[in-house]
């Protein structure tokens, strides 16, 4: 039961920190990296798709990503899609080809972009906790219910705080390469 428990925990706090990295995705650095149209919501004869489903994303140069939709018709339905997101992106259409320049951060966007990374970190790290607590009470619950003993809950808790304790400083050292990725120039 104890090791369910963990386990459990475990998956959970993994979850949270592959939210993180997808939450990290959607803040642009400077450079061009495909993740960042990960958002991006085309339509596809009636129905929102991601982007990734109707055109190829790759990275031309370091400031600049190609889109190119894999039906010519698509291609007007793609770039709207990329004018509408909350990106602040404005694509170029050359034929078929879909570019979009990734326009300099002012320093100005950089520090939101910092402080929203930061704030993703911390729910991420709300997160943690929540769930840690779960699973305290998990094994609180356990042994109100003569379940496990007093040490088996004590070292069930022990190892959870473990895993806390090692989920938050992952999450800590993503919110740090994330910082210094959007710092770069």
């Amino acid at each position: 039961m104890i090791n369910e428990i963990k386990k459990d925990t475990q998956e959970r706090m993994d979850k949270s920190l592959e939210s993180l990295s997808i939450a990290f995705n959607k803040i642009r650095t400077g450079r061009a990296h495909p993740s960042i149209l990960d958002s991006v919501r085309v339509d596809y004869y009636g129905s929102e798709v991601p982007i990734s489903q109707v055109a190829n994303v790759n990275v031309e140069d370091n400031r600049t990503l190609v889109v190119i939709p894999w039906e010519k018709n698509m291609v007007p339905a793609v770039e709207k899609a990329i004018m509408k997101s909350d990106l602040g992106l404005n694509p170029n259409t050359a034929g078929t080809n879909i570019r979009v320049p990734m326009p300099p951060l002012t320093e100005e966007t950089r520090k939101g972009y910092i402080k929203q990374a930061k704030a993703e970190a911390e729910h991420a790290r709300v997160a943690v906790r929540n769930i840690r607590r779960d699973a305290n009470n998990q094994l609180k619950a356990l042994l109100k219910d003569k379940e496990i003993s007093e040490d088996e809950e004590r070292r069930a808790q022990d190892e959870i705080q473990k895993m806390t304790d090692q989920h938050i400083s992952e999450v800590d050292r993503t919110l740090a390469s994330k910082e210094e990725d959007l710092m770069q120039i």
